[in-house]
């Protein structure tokens, strides 16, 4: 696929302004579509720099007029547009569900009447919940919630719904149940059923990449709607130590944003799934945990070694890590940045500015 033009919503965002960047280097026209949230930009805050060099639309994914003019002259559609993180409490639910539902609806609908076929879809690991996991007593077994009394204790590992053992993590597939346990985790997959929906009822293809926890250069910052990565680091930058929940022993999918960008590309050239949805794991393949990412972070800034504070937030899960199986073979794709050489880039990375929203 060379020279075609795509519109890139949530453009002007942490992942959406490093696709921009590699399409264009590709060659490919790219048109950027950010209604500038809040939440990740700040309240009256200018277009970042890095969106200098693009043809960018500043406007919402739910302006049905807006999108009538720009679709028509667009061949595929890469839609990074959301609103993101865990947030505050269930008072955000509106406004989640507003941004990443209803926008991916208007949005669809805009592409069938435009005739627009091709779509790539952000979506997320949230849609596991927890990840896959085995009892040695009772082998792979569905993850109950874990309770409120277990992590008051200290007791975080997922429990056995059979015998309460202890259980292992496993690599957790495109195929596994899906079961997200917040309002951000919810509508991410209600976004893959509305983009399944389209694609049976145009024949169009949808390839919906299920990030796992992506970090690197134009993360939004001192929000709490940023990954933990952000979070982290904001904490160094003024002096203080990381604080991390639970036990640090948490396992997650580290993966760079340059190599999530690269997947996005391959989605874009990639044939299209016609007439369905097809998820894939967009990781590293290398899981680590959280307490890892804190200290490797604190070393790389030279700042003081993490805290261990215990407890959980609501909607948080123990262990979830990645088959990358699929995206190889369907999208050929496999990441390229290392945990170690990642985490020292992104310890000098240029982020956003503050994100204030009063």
């Amino acid at each position: 696929m060379r020279g075609v033009r795509i519109l890139i919503t949530g453009g002007a965002g942490f992942i959406g302004s490093h696709v921009a960047d590699l399409l264009a280097a590709d060659g490919h026209s790219v048109l950027l579509l950010d209604a500038f949230l809040p939440q990740a930009h700040g309240s009256g805050a200018p277009p970042p720099p890095w969106v200098a060099d693009h043809e960018l639309i500043h406007g919402d994914v739910r302006d049905t007029e807006l999108l009538g003019r720009l679709l028509p002259e667009v061949d595929a559609v890469c839609h990074q547009a959301a609103m993101v993180g865990h947030g505050l409490d269930p008072s955000d639910a509106p406004d989640y569900t507003a941004n990443n539902d209803l926008g991916t609806a208007v949005l669809l609908a805009a592409m069938h009447r435009a005739g627009v076929h091709r779509l790539v879809l952000a979506s997320s690991m949230v849609v596991y919940g927890e990840g896959r996991y085995a009892c040695p007593s009772h082998g792979v077994v569905p993850a109950p919630p874990r309770r409120a009394e277990d992590i008051a204790v200290g007791r975080y590992e997922v429990r056995c719904p059979h015998c309460d053992a202890d259980l292992e993590p496993l690599l957790v597939g495109e195929d596994a149940p899906l079961d997200p346990r917040s309002t951000y985790a919810a509508t991410k997959l209600s976004q893959e059923h509305l983009a399944a929906a389209w694609a049976r009822q145009t024949g169009g293809g949808v390839w919906a990449l299920r990030y796992h926890n992506v970090y690197g250069s134009r993360m939004p910052r001192d929000t709490p709607y940023a990954g933990v990565a952000s979070i982290f680091r904001s904490a160094l930058a003024r002096g203080a130590a990381p604080q991390v929940m639970e036990d640090g022993r948490q396992r997650r999918d580290f993966v760079h944003v340059s190599d999530v960008a690269r997947a996005n590309a391959l989605a874009l050239a990639a044939e299209a799934p016609g007439g369905r949805c097809v998820p894939v794991n967009i990781c590293s393949g290398h899981p680590h945990t959280v307490g890892d990412l804190a200290v490797e972070l604190a070393r790389a800034m030279g700042g003081p070694a993490p805290e261990i504070v215990g407890g959980a937030r609501p909607g948080d899960v123990r262990h979830v890590t990645a088959d990358p199986a699929r995206a190889a073979e369907l999208l050929g794709y496999r990441a390229r940045v290392s945990f170690a050489e990642g985490v020292t880039r992104f310890a000098t990375d240029p982020l956003r500015e503050p994100v204030t929203t009063s």
